[in-house]
């Protein structure tokens, strides 16, 4: 037996990055560094504890109902099937081609029951100021297509599923409105085949949030 091939879909976090415009930059730091713990430790045992201020949705997260609807699943309810070893499918769509990724883009496909994987190669512009600019993103129509036809999940290599030029959120409304949780800032979505896949992305299981980093990643196995 050929032994699973993983690939890691996630943006690494670090200290001062800024992931989507607007919300403040994580900030990393020591609560304990290793030389402070030589003063109440045995020479040999030092360590390191750090402390993390981060906005909910930095870098590659996810998004379950919560994040829209105050009576949605937040993170601490969200059963792990729905984010664990799902059979997953990825929708290349060629960022040169369009920005509005309509539902003609998913039909004739068997997606019910999996996590839809959209790759436009926007990360490409990771950290850069064209990455706010110009993203591709669903229409209104595709997600509708989507919540019909029973998707698992939705992820997309942009910082926002829906078209941030306007001031509402059709894609996320209907998704998460559906169960479907999405996961934006995906990267290395290259690396993957059409299918074959299985996808991962559990954030922490936190009480009272809808939206939170996650390590995203695929086992490859055919």
């Amino acid at each position: 037996m050929n032994a699973a091939k993983y690939v890691d879909l996630s943006h690494t976090i670090a200290h001062g990055m800024n992931t989507y415009q607007g919300i403040p930059a994580p900030v990393i730091r020591d609560f304990l560094s290793r030389e402070d713990s030589k003063q109440n430790y045995e020479e040999g045992t030092e360590f390191h504890i750090g402390i993390i201020e981060i906005a909910s949705n930095t870098g590659t997260s996810i998004d379950v109902p919560f994040h829209r609807y105050a009576d949605g699943a937040d993170l601490s309810e969200i059963n792990l099937g729905t984010l664990t070893g799902l059979e997953g499918i990825l929708i290349e769509i060629p960022v040169s081609k369009t920005n509005a990724i309509d539902e003609t883009y998913f039909k004739g496909l068997n997606v019910e029951g999996k996590a839809v994987l959209i790759y436009t190669g926007w990360d490409i512009y990771w950290q850069t100021e064209q990455y706010y600019q110009g993203h591709p993103y669903l229409t209104d129509i595709a997600a509708k297509w989507l919540a019909e036809k029973k998707v698992k999940l939705v992820g997309i290599d942009t910082f926002n599923i829906d078209d941030t030029r306007t001031r509402i959120r059709p894609v996320q409304s209907t998704l998460l409105l559906a169960g479907i949780p999405i996961v934006e800032h995906l990267c290395n979505l290259s690396l993957l085949p059409v299918n074959g896949f299985r996808f991962y992305c559990v954030p922490p299981k936190i009480k009272g949030l809808g939206s939170f980093p996650v390590r995203a990643f695929a086992e490859i196995y055919h």
